[in-house]
């Protein structure tokens, strides 16, 4: 990696302006960007860590209907939180933003700290929460580093690859020019207007060069060299879809993940079986659901009851009114809506906590 191309004063100011401009011209009208409520910046920067921005703008609604503030979230049951969770992934994240909500409850009087360093003593906040935050919500002119500002940055550099140098030297690299870039009379703006730039002109496959506003001080205009990403593996897994009726209801036979399990404890899915020929009768269809580095084949078969008792450890009948508003796995969901056996949400249709029986 090349060293640091210094800017002068001058330059840095004219990239600033050109940013922001570029910035107030053309962003994306965006809930969260509609408050400096330092609790709803939040819940938006932990929804949008490695989730599609269009798959976040409903839940974020949802979210902060049913939990308004940091008071009504550290009052909720874990499973109402991941209920409505549900769908985005990265279930952690929820657990972490409770237990951050009950902790600004009980240790901070319910008010959320108003500085970066402040911020990342609460559980699941790290460096990039903590600088969004503070610089949106307080105006710290503190550098917002993600993944799209890191790519926006070594591509003004010139720094195409990793391969020669630590991950930590790459970071404390793009952490010293993030902090020179930055306005310090409008950080949070400044903040989002890099981000914004990475995620719809600096992207990473086929940049829109012509109309960055920061072209003129690129000096790789273009793809930049990047190092490899972990190759994805294939899964084939198979799951049972038990099904019963009752005189008012459908029921599911669902079952909880061991709160032990390093992946989405606590989480509802399908019972998983055996992948066996002698199933071949009872198959329904098979769906692709990818997870982290994996890539699941996931073929569905649709057995008796008794099949599967629903005595065993962790397994429950539970009603399909109820499921569908539980805290099911992204795969559960999956498989139960192209069964028709709840019902598909809506671009515009709101997800509700269980009740509790």
């Amino acid at each position: 990696m090349p060293r640091r191309r210094r800017h002068s004063p001058d330059t840095v100011a004219r990239m600033r302006q050109e940013l922001l401009g570029w910035y107030h011209r053309n962003k994306r009208d965006l809930p969260w960007r509609r408050t400096t409520d330092p609790y709803a910046i939040w819940v938006s920067e932990i929804m949008l860590q490695q989730t599609r921005v269009a798959a976040v703008i409903d839940r974020y609604t949802a979210f902060l209907q049913y939990f308004p503030d940091i008071q009504s979230l550290a009052k909720a049951h874990e499973q109402d939180v991941l209920a409505l969770w549900s769908g985005l992934g990265y279930y952690r994240r929820a657990r972490m933003l409770h237990k951050a909500a009950q902790s600004v409850v009980s240790d901070h009087n319910g008010v959320m700290p108003t500085t970066a360093e402040g911020l990342r003593s609460l559980p699941g906040i790290g460096s990039y929460t903590a600088a969004a935050i503070a610089s949106i919500a307080h105006n710290e002119p503190i550098a917002v580093i993600d993944g799209n500002v890191e790519r926006v940055l070594s591509r003004i550099q010139g720094w195409h690859s990793h391969d020669t140098i630590s991950e930590a030297a790459v970071r404390r690299k793009v952490d010293d020019f993030a902090q020179t870039l930055i306005d310090p009379r409008h950080p949070g703006d400044y903040n989002q207007a890099i981000m914004e730039l990475g995620a719809t002109i600096c992207t990473p496959r086929n940049p829109q060069c012509l109309v960055c506003p920061w072209a003129r001080e690129c000096h790789t205009l273009g793809e930049h060299r990047t190092p490899k990403r972990a190759a994805m593996t294939t899964r084939e897994i198979a799951c049972a879809l038990i099904t019963r009726e009752t005189e008012s209801r459908t029921e599911i036979l669902l079952e909880q993940r061991a709160a032990a399990n390093t992946v989405m404890p606590g989480l509802w899915e399908l019972p998983s079986i055996e992948l066996t020929k002698s199933l071949k009768t009872a198959h329904v269809f098979t769906v692709r659901h990818a997870i982290m580095q994996v890539n699941y084949i996931v073929h569905v078969y649709s057995l008796p009851t008794e099949s599967i008792s629903s005595s065993a450890a962790r397994c429950n009948w539970i009603s399909a009114d109820r499921a569908s508003s539980m805290a099911l796995t992204g795969l559960a969901r999956k498989i139960l809506t192209k069964a028709h056996v709840i019902p598909s949400r809506s671009r515009h249709q709101l997800p509700h906590p269980p009740s509790r029986e």
